[in-house]
């Protein structure tokens, strides 16, 4: 026997049978109203790019940091500019981090004495020989001869010490 039911989706009379709904069906006109009535989640705007994408409830739910993403390209883009420094899970106390300073600062990457370019060969000196204090005023590219010349011959430590014109 058919029974004559209200779509809880669109509001639309449709016909089931007594077994569906006694077995807790019979609630939604079509397949496409039942997939809208069980989304239990939203679309969110991603933190990144701004693209909206579908979220489940579970994971609206279990979001640490509230941001939302399309996917991992942009999760990763917002993991690498948020976990940096002293946020990240195997930061130790940032004494090695000068190089990556020196990159970012945009000194160009050329030898000061010798004029090199290849940056294959080339390695950050510090001026007054403190490696504690990484101050990019205290930070200068050399290449590996010319640095090894600097810490081991006093001619080429005079010639570094000449300011630059």
């Amino acid at each position: 026997m058919a029974l004559i039911k209200i779509c809880k989706v669109c509001g639309k009379d449709f016909n089931t049978k007594l077994y569906f709904v006694e077995h807790g069906g019979g609630k939604y006109c079509s397949t496409k109203c039942q997939y809208i009535g069980i989304k239990t989640g939203s679309m969110k705007a991603c933190a990144v790019c701004g693209k909206e994408s579908y979220k489940k409830l579970t994971q609206l739910q279990r979001s640490k940091s509230g941001k939302f993403f399309c996917g991992k390209s942009c999760q990763t883009k917002w993991r690498n500019q948020e976990f940096v420094g002293e946020k990240h899970a195997n930061w130790k106390t940032g004494l090695h981090t000068y190089r990556n300073r020196m990159l970012q600062s945009g000194a160009p990457k050329i030898c000061r004495l010798c004029k090199t370019a290849d940056s294959r060969v080339l390695a950050v000196h510090h001026i007054d020989k403190n490696r504690q204090n990484n101050k990019l005023s205290n930070l200068a590219w050399l290449c590996h001869n010319c640095h090894f010349l600097v810490h081991h011959h006093e001619k080429e430590r005079e010639k570094f010490m000449v300011p630059m014109v």
